[in-house]
């Protein structure tokens, strides 16, 4: 690939977008507080919190952990909420945290249910308010995308471009996302060559501006490459506008991570460790 992979999917520009700092909820409310105190201070705006005891618990928990979360974050901060499909199909137990989401201004609430469960996504959408549903991780074609933005209520659908068969199919649901409404936002939480391939689909869409952000990534997600997309003065993030991904792989980092390992069936060697 010669050309910028963002320009090759046929956008003219790449806009910035606004990343989020991903994160479990804490096992209690004050270390939830703790955790959105140190996303701000990290110069994020914008946090997600999930997992964790959300949803295992009583209502009242589940409220006091998002109000740490609001408060931490301040009042001017981005808050998302990620369920983990934690109440499966039960649009009942799901719609009694829905005053919470709204008293703390949640942006979207994620994956409330199975991904399938188109149903039970519609009847908590018609009455989550200004509480955007998010889902869509999980879709590994373009069909199982636009089911969930045709039937799911969403706001929001979140592509993993590696999932769902590749940039140009996460692509194809951006447009379709686009024009129908709902708005784009890429699922990725490893290395920065992943952050870069899945920006490349939505690129282009300016009002589509939040992106998950590998903001407490492994060692060997660093490694990977000699760039990194760090936050500019303004907070944000943009696509770089270099020759294909616009990253260059830092091969003389990734030489501690190999095994030595050889794979051979009736004498033939079908796989050995490269060399770096």
């Amino acid at each position: 690939m010669t050309g910028t992979a963002w320009k090759l999917l046929g956008w003219a520009r790449a806009f910035p977008k606004t990343p989020y700092f991903s994160v479990l909820f804490g096992d209690t409310s004050q270390q939830t507080l703790e955790k959105a105190r140190a996303a701000r201070a990290k110069g994020f705006r914008a946090a997600k919190f999930g997992w964790g005891p959300f949803g295992h618990g009583s209502v009242q928990a589940d409220e006091e952990q998002l109000t740490a979360a609001r408060e931490g974050l301040g009042q001017d901060g981005v808050l998302l909420v990620d369920a983990g499909t934690v109440w499966n199909t039960d649009v009942e137990r799901a719609r009694k945290v829905l005053p919470a989401l709204q008293r703390v201004r949640a942006t979207w609430l994620e994956e409330p249910f199975a991904s399938r469960a188109l149903d039970e996504y519609r009847a908590l959408s018609l009455d989550s308010g200004a509480v955007g549903l998010a889902g869509g991780e999980g879709s590994h074609n373009f069909f199982m995308a636009r089911h969930m933005i045709d039937h799911a209520g969403l706001k929001y659908v979140q592509i993993d471009a590696g999932r769902i068969g590749g940039i140009s199919v996460a692509k194809d649901v951006a447009d379709y996302a686009s024009a129908n409404g709902v708005t784009y936002v890429n699922h990725t939480f490893t290395s920065h060559l992943a952050l870069s391939a899945s920006l490349q689909p939505y690129a282009g869409l300016q009002a589509h501006d939040i992106c998950e952000y590998p903001a407490e990534p492994k060692q060997l997600a660093l490694d990977i490459t000699r760039d990194h997309l760090l936050p500019d003065g303004n907070g944000q993030v943009t696509v770089p506008d270099r020759p294909g991904l616009g990253m260059e792989v830092n091969l003389a980092g990734l030489r501690p991570y190999l095994v030595d390992t050889e794979i051979r069936v009736k004498g033939r060697t079908l796989y050995r460790t490269p060399q770096l």
